[in-house]
């Protein structure tokens, strides 16, 4: 895999991409209603996200959802969230166009400096959940694209406790859906959860918090007006004590074969026109 790819004359390594992303995360707003998070943006160098957005993959790239989001499904069966991850063993499917700019990506925020950067950003929340020594837990980084189409819905819950970071940057191509991020709920004195913010939708922007007890999120429908909901969600998975170690690298092996498996049961073919993910 190519470490750079040119973009108008422009270099995009790995190094450059990072050093950016780290600056923007370091300079990310704080805020701590209703939970203490980072609101991102922009996240990439511009040159960078416009050829992202060039470069979305096809339908046929992505596959279902797993977790909570499986059962989000449309009446026909299909499913309203798919994802690709943005891992070398995936990445290697796509047509040399793609390949380059999603593998920076992917490298990108894999990096430790990345990680190292929002851990240090994340400090309130990730002390108050592991103490002092929050900054020698490890830290496993899943990123993946994800695409959500109309139907697709979140309720409110918190994340599992096997995380413990949760990152979402924003793909679209416009400011046009900005009613469509995430929001963060508050629990009430009396009982239940109240809306207190939302994210906003918007290029190349996001958010980021260390994953607790009291970090209630969800996301509203998306509606008919809305032709995807693209977003890279990026997970860090708690990779401490030899049981975490083996399950994170199990799991990725697991969805690797897996997703071979799917490549090799498919007919050789030429990818038709509608194959496409609508674009912008």
């Amino acid at each position: 895999m190519p470490a750079e790819i040119s973009l108008e004359g422009k270099s995009a390594s790995v190094e450059r991409v990072r050093d950016f992303v780290v600056a923007s995360i370091d300079s990310a707003h704080a805020a701590d209603a209703p939970f203490h998070h980072l609101v991102l943006g922009p996240v990439f160098p511009q040159d960078v996200y416009d050829a992202m957005r060039r470069a979305m993959p096809v339908a046929s790239n992505y596959r279902a959802m797993s977790g909570r989001s499986k059962s989000n499904r449309r009446p026909d069966g299909t499913p309203t969230r798919v994802k690709m991850d943005l891992f070398p063993e995936y990445i290697r499917h796509l047509p040399p166009e793609m390949r380059g700019i999603w593998g920076v990506v992917g490298r990108t925020l894999c990096s430790d400096e990345v990680r190292q950067a929002f851990v240090r950003r994340l400090a309130h929340g990730l002390r108050r959940r592991f103490g002092d020594d929050f900054g020698s837990v490890g830290m496993y980084p899943i990123p993946i694209l994800t695409r959500d189409v109309p139907g697709y819905l979140i309720t409110p819950h918190t994340d599992t406790r096997w995380k413990g970071i949760t990152v979402q940057i924003y793909l679209p191509p416009d400011d046009a859906h900005p009613h469509i991020g995430t929001i963060f709920h508050e629990r009430k004195p009396e009982g239940g959860l109240a809306k207190k913010t939302q994210m906003r939708f918007t290029p190349n922007s996001g958010y980021a918090f260390a994953v607790g007890d009291d970090t209630w999120h969800s996301a509203d429908p998306v509606g008919p007006e809305v032709t995807t909901r693209d977003s890279i969600l990026l997970t860090y998975f708690v990779d401490s004590g030899v049981f975490r170690l083996l399950r994170n690298r199990l799991k990725r092996a697991g969805n690797f074969l897996a997703n071979e498996l799917r490549y090799a049961s498919r007919p050789w073919r030429r990818r038709p026109a509608d194959d496409r993910l609508p674009r912008a």
